[in-house]
């Protein structure tokens, strides 16, 4: 048969933990599927049009030729599941997932394919069990002729399509707020996550305890995060030897991520993989892997669980940043509008500053008391004096020091709030003291935040501890390698290593935080120093001429006034002497 294309709605579902349910009960899972065919979704599928192109063991392919009949049949198929399960313990209920696309398909034989095809099966893959996921055309389409609500989850890099597929999740108006029925408690109003026992793959039994200690380790490391809602070990214990369907395990636990991770061994060498999952999307937000020895176990447990925590703090900000970006203006609430600020301020342009610094006001007029927004504001009026971007001792350095004040007095128990509001202290006031006592008890209070360890390091470097700060910046750089702020690490690092006289080194060091952030005026000036000090004269000009493009201005006095808030003597003095040299105007 010669095979032909056209337009059409593929809608494709599959059973959520089939594999599950078919191992617990093999025999009651098919009678109960072929009735659910024969009662369910056959009549409907007739009824709205549809063809039924194929059936796999646990799921169906049907071709519709409008996406309205389409997202009809699915939605009803939907609303109806949950009665049908009813009398059911959770771990036996049949619960679908279903993706439905618009797109040009080829049919030969009776049977369908190409990227249509392809991409609604990859929908299937990404909505919640009980849920349906759509592509955005689907979207456009059925906008205002059926009553449903969207929630856009943004683009989705989809295994084996080529680009990314805009999607979205259909809730349900007049109902319940999602087309599925939850058997767990709701999201709680902060991120939440579980940390699932990692398989034990070592072939050794008697390793079990080692497994499990290290899931505990992780579990009491990523509980110091106090932004984040972590549920308890003994909860997350319960899937323990279990094969589970992540999104399932965050319904009845009642989490967003969930981190899964396994164990590996080769005589006296062991290998630990973990995973990060948004299981609202199904996108993978980390992943990586540790390598080491059995020598000490308790010392390898405590460094994996500072590696994983360090590596996923900042992917799971900016998987948040992302959500509360995509959420409704009108629905912001004062963490939303923290993460929105966050985003805002790391792209270190006058205007983002301005605009994080208005949604951080905002956020406290929605919640006064809220410590993390006062903490990132005075953060941000660091930003803008080290910029250049305000007079150095104008009105808002002031506010600047009085938020830093409110966020240490109302943040005890925050250490991003601490680290934030310390760091602005010790910059706007000279206050190095306060800064590094707040600095200190977010370490206490999370010894695996990198950004505390990174703004240590810069402070110790204020203070003409050198190699202290070098191990602090080193340590900030080895906990979260990838880090938004890393530009600022290895600012801090080559300040440390100027004041060493490591000028080679340092110069280094200020490259790759300009590869980095090439807006970081900090850079620039440490750039026209070294130049200075290492002889490099006609590339000291160049860079005196790019740091007054962006500070008009700027001279050898001004240069010392502006190191004189924080560093030493000996320091300032080198300052000088490199910016010099490197023809830096002296007034």
């Amino acid at each position: 048969m010669t095979a032909t294309r056209r337009l059409a709605a593929i809608l494709a579902a599959d059973v959520a933990g089939y594999s599950r349910l078919i191992g617990a009960d093999e025999g009651g899972t098919l009678e109960r599927l072929r009735a659910l065919r024969h009662e369910l979704l056959d009549p409907k599928i007739a009824e709205h049009k549809g063809r039924l192109v194929k059936t796999t063991g646990d799921g169906l392919l049907v071709e519709f030729g409008s996406v309205v009949d389409a997202l009809r049949c699915a939605v009803e198929v939907q609303r109806e599941m949950p009665g049908r399960n009813t009398g059911f313990p959770p771990d036996t209920r049949i619960e679908f997932r279903i993706g439905i696309n618009m797109g040009d398909i080829v049919v030969e034989d009776g049977d369908i394919f190409g990227d249509g095809v392809n991409v609604a099966a990859r929908l299937e893959g990404l909505a919640e069990p009980g849920g349906i996921c759509v592509a955005a055309r689907v979207q456009e389409d059925v906008a205002g002729k059926l009553d449903l609500v969207f929630e856009d989850i943004g683009e989705q890099a989809l295994k084996n399509i080529a680009r990314p597929v805009r999607a979205y999740r259909v809730m349900m108006a007049g109902g319940p707020t999602a087309v599925h029925a939850s058997s767990g408690p709701p999201l709680p109003d902060k991120p939440s996550i579980a940390v699932l026992p990692f398989q034990n793959m070592t072939g050794d039994p008697e390793q079990e305890y080692f497994v499990d200690g290290m899931v505990e380790e992780i579990t009491t490391a990523i509980s110091r995060l106090p932004w984040l809602f972590v549920i308890a070990r003994n909860s997350s214990f319960t899937y323990k030897g279990r094969a589970v369907d992540v999104k399932q395990v965050a319904r009845e636990l009642g989490v967003r991520y969930v981190l899964e991770g396994s164990v590996r061994k080769a005589s006296n060498r062991v290998r630990i993989t973990g995973q990060l999952i948004d299981t609202a999307t199904g996108a993978h937000i980390w992943a990586d892997r540790f390598d080491d020895t059995l020598d000490d176990i308790f010392e390898l447990q405590d460094q994996v669980a500072s590696g994983v925590v360090g590596a996923i703090e900042p992917k799971l900000r900016l998987a948040e940043i992302a959500r509360a970006t995509r959420k409704p203006t009108e629905g912001l609430d004062a963490y939303d509008l923290y993460l929105r600020a966050l985003a805002k301020s790391r792209e270190l342009t006058p205007q983002t500053n301005r605009e994080a610094i208005q949604l951080l006001h905002q956020a406290l007029e929605i919640d006064p008391s809220y410590a993390p927004a006062a903490g990132l504001a005075a953060y941000c009026y660091h930003d803008q004096k080290s910029q250049g971007w305000v007079a150095p001792m104008g009105p808002e350095v002031a506010e600047g020091v009085r938020l830093a004040r409110r966020a240490i007095e109302a943040g005890m128990a925050d250490p991003d709030t601490l680290w934030m509001a310390g760091f602005a202290m010790a910059y706007l006031a000279a206050q190095h003291a306060t800064g590094i006592a707040a600095i200190s008890r977010a370490l206490a209070l999370n010894p695996n935040c990198a950004h505390a360890w990174g703004y240590k390091g810069i402070l110790e470097s204020y203070l003409g501890q050198m190699n202290q700060a070098i191990d602090s910046l080193e340590r900030a750089l080895r906990l979260s390698p990838l880090d938004p702020l890393r530009y600022y690490f290895e600012t801090g690092i080559s300040l440390a290593l100027l004041g060493a006289h490591r000028f080679e080194e340092a110069m280094d060091r200020v490259d790759r935080g300009l590869r980095e952030q090439p807006r970081h005026y900090a850079l620039f000036r440490i750039k026209v120093v070294l130049c200075g000090l290492l002889g490099r004269i006609e590339e000291g000009r160049e860079w005196v001429e790019r740091l007054r493009a962006v500070q008009p201005g700027f001279t050898v006095t001004a240069l010392k006034a502006h190191m004189a808030t924080f560093f030493s003597k000996e320091m300032i003095e080198l300052g000088v002497e490199g910016a010099r040299k490197a023809g830096l105007p002296e007034e």
